[in-house]
């Protein structure tokens, strides 16, 4: 009885498969109907068209045979093509915080950090103290304050005109009318100006009338400046820079009253024979310890950054006033006092300055503090 039960289970699934084989069969004849017709529609069109294009009636006999080729191959099972779908791209543009960031293909040490944030501007801003440098300006040794050895000066003679000191910040044109010499060697020379008058003066009041060259310049050279608003008139000063590009080929002079300018070649004339020290020629007080100490720290003078807009407060008149900088110019700024509106040029490492009196009072306590030791 369980044999008989086993033969009759086995009958039913065989009819099972059978109908299922039947209904696989139909689908896939119903799909391949379906994929012919819709293949001879395609190809009569192209074929309509070919018509049209090339005017060959042989065309329209070929897309016939490739569709019977196809219906008898899809018949027998050995190819059942199915309708074809052309891909369609579609560009979508993203939000610029969905951008994938760019690959930089440099080397990690080729890259360059970002930008730092700017400082605030906020109206406490003389209160930030800003940062002090010691830039690099010197170009070789023989600009040491030191006069050049290959320099040569021309001698001075009667009835030569040179420029002579009348008072400490005016210089005037005038003639040699004699020359005196003292019992210990020295020599005077007797000047008579053109605005009346005469002066006996030593070799270091006495200065060129000529240009002059630049292989005679060095910082620390002792110069005199023709004035911009009076050519007749010459202030003395101090070369404190030599023309190259980070000053865009000008020089920087130090005149005597602390004023800072950059001046062009043919507005300087070498003084005749300058004192051993430069500074003793300069009268006692805050510009004269200035210039001492710039010449000990040459070729690397400190200098202190501010931005544009920023507040500090800068001596005017022996009274440490608050002021904004308007512009920036290389070694020096200009800056405007609030109080009176008074435009002036500085120096970035004048003594003037709060922050750069304040950094150099704490170096000249922790010399002597060095020196105790």
């Amino acid at each position: 009885m369980a044999m008989i039960m086993t033969v009759d289970q086995l009958e039913t699934k065989t009819l099972l498969l059978q109908e299922s084989l039947k209904t696989e069969e139909n689908l896939l004849d119903y799909e391949c109907e379906e994929s012919l017709k819709t293949e001879e529609n395609l190809l009569d069109y192209e074929c309509e068209d070919e018509k049209h294009i090339f005017e060959s009636p042989n065309d329209s006999v070929c897309c016939v045979n490739e569709t019977a080729r196809k219906r008898k191959l899809c018949q027998n099972g050995l190819d059942c093509p199915r309708p074809f779908k052309k891909p369609v791209v579609v560009l979508t543009r993203l939000p610029e915080y969905k951008k994938p960031a760019r690959i930089n293909k440099c080397s990690e040490s080729d890259r360059t950090p970002p930008p730092a944030s700017p400082p605030s501007t906020s109206t406490n801003a003389a209160d930030v103290a800003p940062v002090i440098i010691s830039s690099v300006f010197g170009h070789s040794s023989k600009e040491i304050i030191t006069a050049r050895p290959e320099a040569q000066k021309d001698e001075l003679k009667l009835n030569m005109v040179v420029l002579a000191r009348r008072r400490p910040m005016r210089w005037q044109q005038g003639k040699i009318v004699e020359i005196v010499t003292r019992e210990d060697g020295r020599l005077k020379y007797k000047v008579s100006f053109e605005e009346k008058g005469k002066s006996l003066v030593s070799g270091h009041h006495v200065a060129f009338d000529t240009t002059a060259k630049v292989e005679q310049l060095y910082v620390g050279a002792r110069v005199v400046i023709q004035c911009q608003d009076n050519k007749y008139r010459f202030q003395p000063g101090v070369v404190g820079e030599l023309r190259s590009r980070k000053n865009r080929l000008r020089f920087l002079i130090f005149l005597d009253d602390h004023t800072p300018v950059y001046f062009g070649l043919p507005l300087i004339h070498l003084v005749w024979k300058p004192l051993e020290n430069i500074a003793d020629d300069i009268p006692e007080g805050p510009h004269k310890d200035f210039i001492e100490h710039y010449l000990n720290k040459w070729p690397y003078p400190q200098l202190t950054q501010y931005r544009l807009g920023q507040t500090l407060n800068a001596e005017l008149n022996g009274v440490l006033q608050k002021c904004e900088v308007q512009i920036i110019d290389c070694s020096l700024m200009q800056v405007i006092f609030q109080e009176s509106e008074h435009k002036e040029w500085i120096n970035r490492g004048s003594s003037r300055l709060a922050h750069m009196a304040k950094f150099l009072e704490m170096k000249h306590r922790e010399q002597l503090e060095c020196d105790s030791d």
